[in-house]
């Protein structure tokens, strides 16, 4: 988890737990990954730094090894900009075209190469076999795109089942 704070980026340390951090467990770096103050800052902060650089409405990150979002990257998917099936609006609505990064290993310049030649392909993403990356225009925000994103591979992972897939349509063209 990060976020921008005058001209800085406060950044979460590799390990820390979200249910119980305080503001010893934030590293302070420059927009340019520079380490300035606090804990060691997440081994995976260039793909937030890849974010806050190419889009510029971003100013919070969140990324976690969400179960649904995690499985959903775990599959084939046609198109890798765009993965997640439009069974409700509201993804769309919130986000945008949710894409997968290809995997590299957690904090690997492999991973971050994959992330920065895709971070302009897609509105959220999801690296395959890991977990999701959102941003948002503050913390809440991001926490809200998180929510819905988790909320809709849910969805899309219950139903993809082709055959439930056609029972869900059959039910709504008969509405």
């Amino acid at each position: 988890m990060s976020f921008l704070h005058e001209g800085k980026v406060y950044i979460t340390g590799s390990g820390t737990c979200f249910g119980r951090l305080t503001k010893e467990d934030f590293a302070v770096t420059t927009p340019d990954g520079e380490h300035l103050a606090g804990i060691k800052p997440s081994k995976e902060l260039p793909l937030h730094l890849a974010l806050y650089r190419n889009k510029p409405d971003v100013r919070a990150v969140i990324h976690t090894h969400s179960f649904y979002s995690t499985l959903w990257s775990c599959l084939r998917h046609e198109n890798e900009r765009d993965i997640m099936p439009e069974f409700t609006p509201y993804l769309r609505m919130r986000i945008g075209a949710i894409g997968l990064i290809p995997y590299g290993k957690p904090g690997s310049q492999t991973l971050f190469r994959y992330f920065e030649e895709r971070v302009l392909d897609s509105d959220g993403y999801i690296l395959q076999n890991h977990g999701p990356v959102v941003g948002g225009q503050d913390l809440l925000d991001a926490f809200y795109n998180l929510e819905e994103l988790e909320e809709s591979a849910r969805i899309a992972w219950e139903l993809r089942n082709e055959k439930n897939a056609n029972r869900i349509r059959d039910v709504e063209q008969s509405q």
